[in-house]
């Protein structure tokens, strides 16, 4: 039997999270779900999976005015599916960033990057003054990712400003466009970019996963497999799971 999944996050006030947190947590249980949602004074973000009817009604009542309401207006949402049940159990956790940046002056929920929709990156991307800058960490690196891109060569988000610090400082003022997993990281590092003063951020909208899900595979500038953080490992075109044999870790 196939499973139900879903990637969500949203950016926004949220100066009840600690409220929020037990309210989450019932849902969630009441629904049947696995997977980890994270809840911060910054925002929502997680991946849950469960039967297509309990992900319907997550979604609804997230929506609804006893939870989130118009604060989740807008979130990112995008739904796949597993072979296998993808997560062993249900976390809903309080934190202090629902991404850990570690940079104060980053709120996405004000300032980030210009969106790019996926039918214009690969225009974006082929401009000769365009820095591409993956923002994901060396292990996803390398199992794909596009064509002429930089590796920021961390192992974990937190390590990112040290990279702008180090390596893209020149860039100022330059346009920089950056992709990520599902666009969560993408917004941070926008914020983080736009706080130290570089003039024309943007970022993939929706990330690798919307831009594999929308550009035909004839089409795509992609190489390789997106890594995702579940038991599947990784995606291909079309948001198709990867055999577990086929995927190089």
């Amino acid at each position: 039997m196939s499973h139900a999944v879903v990637a969500l996050y949203k950016f926004a006030d949220l100066p009840d999270a600690e409220a929020l947190r037990p309210r989450l947590l019932a849902l969630c249980e009441r629904l049947g779900l696995c997977g980890t949602l994270l809840v911060a004074p910054e925002g929502v973000n997680g991946t849950l999976a469960g039967p297509d009817d309990a992900i319907d009604a997550l979604l609804a009542e997230l929506a609804g005015d006893d939870l989130l309401g118009d604060r989740f207006a807008g979130a990112e949402v995008k739904r796949s599916t597993a072979a296998e049940r993808p997560f062993g159990r249900l976390k809903v956790k309080l934190k202090r960033e629902i991404v850990t940046l570690g940079d104060p002056e980053a709120a996405p929920a004000r300032a980030t990057g210009a969106r790019v929709s996926p039918e214009d990156w690969n225009a974006l991307i082929a401009r000769d003054d365009v820095v591409l800058v993956d923002v994901r960490n060396r292990f996803e690196v390398a199992m794909g990712s596009f064509p002429g891109a930089i590796d920021p060569e961390t192992a974990r988000f937190s390590d990112f400003p040290r990279f702008v610090a180090e390596r893209l400082s020149e860039a100022k003022h330059r346009t920089v466009a950056m992709f990520c997993t599902g666009g969560i990281r993408c917004e941070k590092a926008g914020a983080h970019l736009l706080a130290q003063g570089f003039a024309d951020v943007r970022q993939l909208d929706g990330g690798v996963l919307k831009y594999l899900e929308t550009v035909a595979p004839d089409e795509s500038l992609w190489r390789g497999d997106c890594f995702v953080f579940d038991k599947r490992l990784a995606l291909g075109p079309g948001l198709e799971e990867r055999p577990r044999e086929d995927v190089d870790v």
